[in-house]
């Protein structure tokens, strides 16, 4: 019998037998972008055991021995959003078992006081309709790009400028900064996808990515007269190096600034990624100038687990000589 359940020390025999077939973990993590890293499920189910340090909680579907499912996830900038890291569809001739685990998620992520469950998955990957049925919604689509890192270095110094040149004018981030790059998101940011991923400032604090160890990320901003213009994160995973960025869109030059800057910092990786929303062009032709290609497009959906509180109807005053009439 088929059931969902958090992994106990009796799944290991359906985790270890997974090593036999090899099924493949639709979940993309933005920390996981260009490298082959991918959570097995035995090291999931051990993580799981010891979830108090790693944050991490994992769900199983099991037939005997044999394993159908496993959903893992992990909270994001705070325990109040979570995101899907370890999606794996063993019975692929039953989409009810990967639309039952995805529904445990999100009543345990509510129970643990999360209002929200993100998830990354190829927007051609067959999955997305399953996904949806799930509670899922499709907010956003990205696009892969990335480039050989060898000769990005060369970036910086376009029309004859140095590396140092394209960074002038970045600052290191503080946290300080934090709330001002909440405004400049919100000026990034289309309207539909903000009211999904963060309509708050808190909201935008817990959805916040993981790009790498903490150690590998480093951000920078551009000031302007009306606050924050311009940011990016730069992360470095061995040879891998990844960025995101923001600009305000009234300003293109701060957008040219970030991109050169960025791949003058990157310049030492072999490789290069970024996964860019599709509703920025501007962002995509720069980068397809600069030698990106794309690699793959994918969706990311979200659930609310946290339930939508009626905000009381208001209605007209009855005038007291009616009352009394």
């Amino acid at each position: 019998m088929t059931g969902v359940h958090t992994v106990r020390p009796t799944d290991l025999v359906a985790l270890v037998a997974y090593d036999g077939r090899v099924f493949p973990n639709h979940a993309v993590t933005r920390d996981r972008i260009g490298t082959q890293a991918s959570p097995h499920p035995l090291e999931t189910a051990i993580e799981q055991w010891f979830s108090f340090a790693t944050g991490r909680h994992t769900w199983i579907s099991v037939k005997g021995a044999t394993l159908r499912g496993l959903v893992a996830a992990r909270k994001r900038g705070s325990k109040a959003a979570w995101e899907v890291d370890c999606l794996i569809d063993a019975a692929e001739d039953d989409p009810g078992i990967l639309m039952g685990l995805l529904e445990q998620v999100a009543v345990d992520a509510a129970s643990a006081g999360a209002e929200k469950v993100f998830l990354r998955i190829a927007a051609d990957g067959g999955l997305v309709d399953t996904v949806c049925s799930a509670g899922f919604s499709v907010y956003l689509r990205e696009h892969l790009l990335a480039r050989d890192g060898t000769s990005a270095s060369a970036a910086g110094v376009q029309n004859g400028s140095t590396a140092l040149d394209a960074s002038a004018g970045l600052r290191r981030w503080s946290r300080a900064d934090a709330y001002p790059t909440f405004r400049l998101y919100n000026r990034w940011t289309p309207e539909p996808v903000r009211r999904v991923e963060a309509p708050t400032f808190r909201e935008w604090l817990a959805a916040r990515e993981r790009a790498s160890p903490p150690r590998g990320t480093r951000q920078w901003v551009v000031d302007g007269a009306g606050g924050l213009t311009g940011w990016v994160r730069t992360a470095g995973a061995g040879d891998v190096g990844r960025f995101e960025l923001m600009a305000d869109p009234s300003r293109p030059d701060v957008l040219d600034l970030l991109v050169d800057a960025t791949l003058a910092r990157l310049g030492r990786e072999s490789s290069i990624y970024s996964l860019v929303p599709e509703f920025s062009a501007a962002l995509r032709e720069r980068l397809e100038r600069r030698g990106f290609t794309e690699h793959d497009e994918y969706v990311v959906l979200a659930l609310r687990t946290a339930r939508a509180v009626r905000l009381p109807e208001l209605a007209p005053a009855v005038p007291a000589q009616t009352l009394l009439a």
